[in-house]
């Protein structure tokens, strides 16, 4: 018992902190100005010409305080690449935010409705992989001659030489790109946005406006956004923003939500609604999730490894490349990046696993196949609960973050409501949700209830908020709303 609690509060600290966090690393690498084939450089890189691979023990000899500190959670290097990837993926401003899959950045791009395009890329800890989106929208293609033909990008990702082609298809049917949008304060969205916004200079960039850095709070620059930043205005309603010119109708509204969950730290997510396509894009508040595991985890071999490491049932197992075995190891990696510590799992960051790994340095999918978690009969019905066949939820973090500012989530709800969308699309997990108003209001349980209620089980939560009680008190305002609880579903964790 005292084991477990030492190891739930050394990942108790991280998950706390995650409001400075998002924000702390994010000024420590400031991308280039100057750009080489509309990709941003940096001094800390060493690149082979030929093959586009990066001398990486150059890189960690020169890391940045952000590299120094998110690899030290890496005790086994990652393994080796030997997919399909190409030079194309390679990205290499990684360090700024040196996490998985480090340069190699695969994009694949697909149509989610009419004039709305989703460009996946992949993030992750440890495997925990899970995709992070770009969304583009084709607006006023019916004047070929309107000066506001183009593109509007939803949350950057990676400019890649592969993102860039992909984008330019678009470009080449649709028009230039018009404007850029930042719709988050996290990190994992803004490492990526002034690099992607400095390969399309003539584009407008917004961001939401309550960029911040911690401890100090630096302005724009250096926080790596161009000096043509602008702040996106809170609301399109008295703004004309996205008005077309003489006689079109603007195509475009939007909502910003914001929320201040503790001292020092700040939320914001922007509701983007699509009026031709009745398509809502969201970046962080509300996503879905199935069995079958997401394109971008399943089309690369080098990607499909996370899958079959976490499917394995013991250490040194290796895992055939089912489909069974894919939504396995899918199962577990979504109630990990959800819960960190889920009902039906037990985790062990103690010593015992480490050593283990270490007595198996190459293991064929790196990480000596270090195991600090384990599996109990509830796993399945766990994640069932959890996932309701692609019902919409909130995060589990972000309704803690959301629960300190029900008034002003109350009054964006009221404007995102009436618009009349069809489809929801996220920027992780699944995409696209097909829902209504309705439907999108019914994620946000906490609000018609007189507890802070989640829809899934109490055992997946209890980590949380042991947490929030306990260790984390300190980083969040408090709440009526109380921890997060839900209906207990009598899953059992594994013995010891």
């Amino acid at each position: 018992m005292c084991k477990d609690r030492i190891s739930a509060t050394a990942l108790l600290i991280l998950v706390g902190l995650w409001p400075f966090c998002e924000s702390a690393f994010s000024f420590t690498t400031r991308p280039n100005a100057s750009t080489t084939n509309a990709l941003p450089t940096t001094g800390l890189l060493m690149q082979n010409a030929d093959s586009g691979n990066i001398d990486r023990r150059s890189v960690f000899k020169k890391a940045t305080i952000a590299t120094a500190s998110l690899t030290s959670s890496t005790i086994i290097s990652p393994p080796s690449a030997s997919a399909t990837i190409t030079s194309e993926s390679n990205w290499p401003l990684w360090p700024a935010l040196p996490v998985a899959p480090y340069n190699r950045r695969r994009t694949i791009k697909y149509q989610v409705a009419p004039g709305v395009f989703a460009f996946d890329q992949l993030i992750g800890i440890y495997y925990v992989h899970v995709p992070i989106r770009m969304s583009v929208v084709a607006v006023h293609q019916n004047n070929d001659n309107s000066k506001n033909r183009g593109l509007v990008v939803y949350a950057p990702i990676a400019p890649t030489k592969e993102c860039l082609s992909l984008m330019q298809e678009l470009i080449d049917e649709y028009g230039p790109v018009r404007d850029i949008i930042l719709p988050s304060v996290a990190v994992e969205h803004k490492v990526n946005a002034g690099p992607f916004a400095r390969a399309y200079p003539e584009a407008n960039f917004y961001v939401t406006d309550r960029q911040y850095s911690f401890p100090l709070d630096l302005p724009n620059s250096f926080l790596g956004l161009p000096p043509w930043t602008k702040p996106l205005p809170r609301s399109s309603i008295g703004s004309d923003i996205w008005g077309g010119e003489e006689g079109e109708d603007a195509e475009l509204e939007h909502e910003v939500l914001t929320v201040k969950p503790g001292i020092g730290s700040m939320f914001q997510d922007v509701a983007l609604y699509h009026k031709p396509s009745e398509t809502l894009l969201i970046c962080d508040t509300v996503f879905a999730v199935t069995e079958e595991p997401p394109r971008i985890l399943i089309e690369e071999e080098e990607y499909t490894r996370a899958l079959l490491f976490h499917a394995r049932d013991s250490k040194d197992e290796i895992v055939e490349d089912t489909p069974d075995n894919r939504r396995k190891g899918w199962r577990r990696i979504v109630l990990l990046f959800d819960f960190f510590f889920p009902g039906s799992g037990r985790g062990d960051l103690g010593f015992g696993p480490v050593l283990d790994a270490l007595r198996t340095p190459l293991y064929k999918d790196g990480w000596g196949g270090w195991r600090p978690f384990s599996w109990g009969d509830d796993e399945v019905k766990d994640f069932e609960v959890f996932s309701a066949k692609g019902k919409p939820l909130v995060f589990p973090i972000v309704q803690i973050i959301l629960s300190r500012g029900p008034d002003e989530l109350q009054r964006w709800l009221r404007v995102v409501t009436s618009w009349k969308f069809q489809r929801v699309v996220p920027m992780h997990l699944d995409a696209t949700i097909s829902i209504t108003p309705t439907e999108f209001e019914a994620a946000f349980l906490f609000l018609k209830s007189d507890y802070n209620q989640v829809r899934f089980c109490d055992e997946d939560v209890e980590f949380l908020r042991k947490a929030e009680e306990g260790p984390l008190n300190f980083s969040v305002y408090k709440t009526p709303l109380g921890t997060l609880r839900g209906e207990t579903c009598g899953i059992q964790r594994p013995g010891k």
